[in-house]
């Protein structure tokens, strides 16, 4: 059991649901990176995803992809992320999972990427573009370093698809809440609570719903029915703002308090 599966036994042993905030490793800096990390578990997140920054992040909105160039532009590698995981495991043993497309993956080499970012304690993977159809060796070397395989679930995916992803699916699955890229909106989509029934008709495995969440009203809305609520864009905008201020990391785990209470409440 690593500690995505551990995280989520817990929280169904309160049940609660888990609050998995995203932002970019290595913006503005991967010594922020690391400052907000604690920042985040001290504010009640219960998994954390690194954005992985990569030169056409084509599942992103612009204030994710800002955040990709800031980070690409201090030079930040997957390497480096590693490394970094490995440097917090020293702090933290809140579960981490890389939000990342294939083609640095790819370039790290499959084999070198599964070994090394099991060795650092990474729990989880999710490779935006990567289908799990085409994803059998490199499902393969992360299973036999204990390293999830995190694949999506978009609106339009077929019952016989959700099936499948759900099969091939470690950690939890995510539910993109609709179709589009990253970004905060206004509302959650009207037919999310009904598309996460219906995976739950083909897995007992977490779901997490994610995309367009950015309000705690919106958080505990989704908490309602899913168990895992994934706030991305929110929080990158924060950061991005405010930069590499000595008050950043306090202002975002403000927030991220807002967002973890609503989502425990719900």
């Amino acid at each position: 059991m690593n500690r995505i599966d551990r995280r989520f036994q817990e929280l169904g042993a309160k049940n609660q649901k888990a609050f998995i905030p995203y932002i970019t490793a290595g913006d503005p800096t991967l010594d922020a990176t690391e400052k907000v990390v604690i920042a985040l578990e001290q504010a009640g997140a219960d998994i954390i995803e690194f954005g992985v920054p990569f030169s056409d992040p084509v599942a992103d909105g612009t204030v994710n992809q800002e955040a990709a160039q800031r980070a690409l532009l201090n030079n930040v590698s997957l390497r480096d992320i590693i490394a970094r995981v490995k440097q917090l495991r020293a702090r933290t043993q809140i579960p981490i999972v890389l939000f990342t497309y294939f083609n640095p993956v790819l370039a790290y080499g499959l084999e070198a990427f599964a070994q090394e970012a099991g060795d650092a304690g990474v729990d989880g993977v999710l490779c935006v573009d990567l289908p799990p159809e085409e994803a059998t060796e490199y499902k393969r070397l992360l299973d036999a370093q204990n390293v999830a395989t995190i694949f999506l679930v978009a609106p339009t995916s077929s019952p016989e698809r959700v099936a499948m992803i759900a099969e091939h699916s470690t950690g939890f699955i995510y539910y993109v809440s609709r179709t589009g890229v990253t970004g905060e909106r206004a509302a959650i989509e009207s037919d999310v609570n009904a598309a996460v029934k219906a995976i739950r008709q083909h897995t007992s495995k977490p779901i997490a719903v994610g995309f367009g969440i950015s309000t705690p009203a919106q958080a505990a809305e989704v908490a309602g029915f899913a168990d895992g609520v994934i706030v991305g864009s929110a929080i990158v905008r924060m950061i991005g703002t405010m930069g590499d201020s000595q008050d950043m990391p306090s202002t975002v785990a403000a927030f991220a308090k807002s967002l973890a209470d609503a989502i425990k409440g719900a």
